[in-house]
């Protein structure tokens, strides 16, 4: 049995909502494929990530200089203890399925902090004498990204940042198998429905094989 993180970043539902549209029928058709694997919902709109706030950096900087958890504030505490949950749930995983729009040529801010929370030293990667090392090296991941123009290519891929964004921080944690769904051109409301259409044939096809 394997453990699957389905990370989801839209504020909205999936009839209302491409990414989330597509993200649904992929994870039915992998529960269908691996019905023993676990499938988790994280729901960046639900889920408690603390921001890299004061309160953050003032508990690790006393844990660094010795102190115990017990010696930090309640705030201290509360942070500290809730972003190790995080990295701990991230590391123990297997796969990774991470589903959002593009906004603003990259990804929503509420992702964003969850890659601040999982990019954790000792957890998902160590600092060597030759420069960082991932420590996720096996595990595979999936992005299901959607946006109202084409990014993936053309004349717009110099400024795709959030599928690149994403890459670049999986690598970073040894990831090596990435893959990537793009619901793209969503913009065209005549074209939308078909566009819907096929990235969810591509979705439920690639889910038997992840």
């Amino acid at each position: 049995m394997e453990t699957v993180l389905y990370i989801t970043a839209h504020p909205l539902d999936p009839q209302e909502s491409f990414s989330l549209a597509v993200g649904r029928e992929f994870i039915e058709a992998y529960r269908e494929a691996n019905p023993t694997d676990e499938v988790v919902h994280l729901d960046m709109y639900k889920e408690d990530i603390p921001q890299f706030d004061a309160d953050v950096l003032r508990g690790w900087g006393k844990l660094r200089s010795g102190s115990s958890f017990d010696q930090l504030s309640d705030a201290e505490k509360l942070k500290v203890a809730r972003l190790e949950a995080i990295v701990d749930q991230y590391v123990a995983a297997d796969k990774y399925v991470y589903v959002s729009p593009m906004w603003n040529f990259s990804i929503p801010p509420v992702l964003k902090a969850y890659t601040d929370a999982t990019s954790i030293p000792g957890k998902t990667f160590k600092y060597t004498q030759n420069g960082p090392i991932g420590l996720l090296s096996g595990k595979k991941a999936l992005h299901i990204q959607a946006s109202g123009s084409v990014y993936s290519e053309g004349p717009l891929a110099p400024i795709e940042m959030g599928y690149s964004y994403l890459t670049k921080v999986l690598q970073f944690y040894g990831i090596q198998s990435i893959e990537a769904i793009f619901v793209e051109g969503t913009a065209s409301l005549e074209q939308a429905p078909a566009i819907k259409e096929k990235a969810i044939a591509a979705a439920k096809e690639f889910a038997k094989r992840f």
